[in-house]
């Protein structure tokens, strides 16, 4: 049976990107989602990226033309203490998804992290040397040349922060954190010393579909924000954004029993500019496009 639209299998679908990814995809995609619950809805396979054997039978019921692989475990802290557990998701998942895309010629874009860097450098293009000084960081990095193997038909996509509100608990979004500790009338420290250019996940998705159906793009992009901006001044604009004014403290130095990150991850957008037709937005422009929804 023919089929009337390219089929993108987005794995991880349910995070707060892949939720967004879904919803920019359904124009140009049949979008199929790939989650670790158990499917029973249409349009939606069961997959367990630690497990290769049910990956093998995702792509088999999914039949996908391209896949977005969008799932991991992200938060930093718990990579940094059970290192093992994020490995087996975000590096042998990642393997498991590429050996399957190999086998069928399937288009492969993975979300890698600016924490592939170490952060000593103001401005890292995709050509950088990767240096990473965190648990999550590395098992990104060795994500990456799997995925990179396979050729034109790969595209990674490194994303230094990302801002959206979930809409459902167990994410792992700021935004919905910091709403939270707001909503009691905490005031929240957060760190004056880190740099990063967030993009907000309507952007992102935009950005991740039009690479995707790209078919000539290949290799390394990376997607942010214009302006750089500490943690500290982006929870400044934040907090006032959301009726909160006043409840954000700097934090002047790393806190003991964290993973480590790095300082300064500010990512340049050159490349991509250079590829999509997208406009790459300001920090504030990011900031709006979280409450409003503006593509």
């Amino acid at each position: 049976m023919p089929k009337s639209k390219p089929r993108l299998l987005i794995i991880g679908s349910r995070g707060f990107l892949g939720r967004v990814a879904a919803q920019c995809g359904l124009l140009e995609f049949e979008v199929i989602e790939g989650n670790r619950s158990i499917a029973g809805h249409p349009g939606e396979v069961k997959i367990d990226l630690r497990d290769e054997s049910c990956v093998r039978h995702a792509f088999e019921a999914a039949w996908p033309d391209s896949v977005l692989l969008l799932s991991a475990i992200s938060d930093i802290d718990r990579c940094q203490q059970f290192p093992e557990e994020a490995k087996a998701v975000n590096l042998r998942g990642a393997e498991h998804v590429a050996n399957a895309c190999a086998r069928n010629n399937v288009r492969l874009l993975f979300t890698s992290t600016a924490a592939v860097f170490d952060g000593q450098t103001h401005g890292y293009s995709e050509e950088s040397p990767v240096s990473p000084i965190s648990v999550y960081g590395e098992t990104k990095a060795l994500a990456e040349k799997p995925v990179l193997s396979l050729g034109p038909l790969a595209v990674v996509v490194r994303i230094a922060l990302v801002l959206g509100f979930a809409g459902r608990p167990g994410t792992n979004s700021l935004l919905d954190n910091l709403r939270e500790q707001w909503a009691t009338s905490k005031t929240v420290a957060l760190p004056l010393f880190e740099q990063r250019n967030p993009i907000d996940t309507v952007t992102a998705g935009r950005f991740m579909i039009d690479l995707v159906k790209k078919r000539e793009t290949r290799g390394i992009f990376h997607i942010g924000c214009k302006d750089p901006i500490s943690r500290y001044h982006l929870g400044v604009k934040l907090a006032s954004r959301m009726g909160y004014p006043g409840q954000v403290g700097p934090q002047y130095e790393p806190l003991p029993g964290r993973a480590p990150r790095g300082r300064d991850h500010y990512l340049l957008t050159d490349k991509i500019s250079a590829t999509c037709t997208i406009p790459i937005p300001t920090c504030d422009q990011v900031i709006e496009r979280c409450f409003d929804g503006a593509a």
